[in-house]
């Protein structure tokens, strides 16, 4: 299998936007959560992306979620997506899914956006999560562009949401009302995503509040 590498410019589009629009609120969800992402993934090989987050209210936990996300997929009966977390030395399982089912980092992603709102700027996780979970299903900006991978230009679809706009609590949420979460993904990325983003800018041009971004690096070997 080709090794793939997301260089700088992968993620931003090259030039303007193809075209920009906005998807109806199926058609956002079937993008996110797209089925068969895996189908054509050996399981001798595995998905590697890097996690970096960054974040000015909890500064100390920047370095704890900071590192790489590594997919491997498991033949069986059922065959099986795994999640584990690694940073230096040290990793943690993350979890089994279906693989039939598509690629779980977006689910990862999502439930990481959720846990890290609530941890920085308190509130009930349950009302993050549903709010979250109601703009997966909500109407989206989507950016039709082009990246670079492995010195290649393909065509991405770029879906941004923004889960607590207009939010009734928005003055309790410590910039939170802000968030973006932006998910670029290509019919010529392995495992469909290319990245994932979720975005706090600071008020009036100050550094961003919270930011977390996990990015495909490259497929590697099994070990």
């Amino acid at each position: 299998m080709r090794k793939f590498i997301i260089m700088v410019s992968a993620l931003a589009v090259i030039g303007a936007p193809i075209a920009a629009a906005e998807t109806a609120g199926p058609e956002t969800y079937d993008l996110l959560f797209r089925n068969g992402t895996l189908d054509d993934f050996s399981g001798d090989h595995r998905l590697v992306y890097d996690r970096k987050v960054q974040n000015s209210l909890k500064p100390e936990t920047e370095e704890r979620d900071t590192g790489q996300i590594v997919l491997s997929v498991v033949d069986g009966q059922v065959p099986e997506a795994r999640l584990k977390f690694t940073h230096d030395d040290k990793y943690r399982n993350l979890g089994s899914f279906p693989a039939s089912v598509g690629n779980p980092i977006i689910m990862y992603f999502v439930e990481t956006v959720v846990r890290d709102m609530a941890e920085t700027a308190g509130g009930s996780p349950y009302y993050i999560r549903n709010r979250v979970k109601e703009a997966l299903i909500q109407p989206a900006e989507v950016d039709k562009g082009q990246a670079v991978i492995d010195n290649e230009t393909v065509n991405t679809i770029d879906v941004t949401m923004h889960p607590f706009r207009d939010d009734p609590n928005a003055a309790r949420m410590q910039g939170f009302d802000r968030l973006a979460m932006t998910v670029s993904m290509s019919e010529d990325a392995p495992g469909w995503y290319l990245s994932l983003s979720a975005q706090v800018p600071g008020a009036d041009g100050e550094e961003p509040v919270y930011s977390s971004v996990m990015t495909f690096d490259r497929t590697e070997p099994s070990e």
